[in-house]
């Protein structure tokens, strides 16, 4: 499965949106707040979106309380 590392902004007006850095990270930028878990659920709804997969496909592998995270796409 490949893994994907990801910076998330939480409560942004800009989102939602991937933006490709040029080390290979994703910024995404998200409109749910940094509570509960709802950035989170709303960065994996983003990945699958961007990746074309379902959600479930989408599993947060670190980094669930930090800005910094990383994902597993499959």
């Amino acid at each position: 499965m490949p893994t994907v590392r990801a910076t998330i902004t939480p409560n942004s007006r800009k989102g939602p949106l991937v933006e490709q850095l040029d080390d290979g990270t994703l910024k995404l930028y998200v409109r749910a707040p940094a509570t509960e878990g709802k950035a989170n659920r709303a960065a994996v709804e983003l990945l699958a979106a961007h990746f074309g997969v379902p959600r479930s496909a989408v599993r947060l592998t670190a980094g669930a309380a930090s800005r910094h995270k990383r994902f597993e796409i499959g």
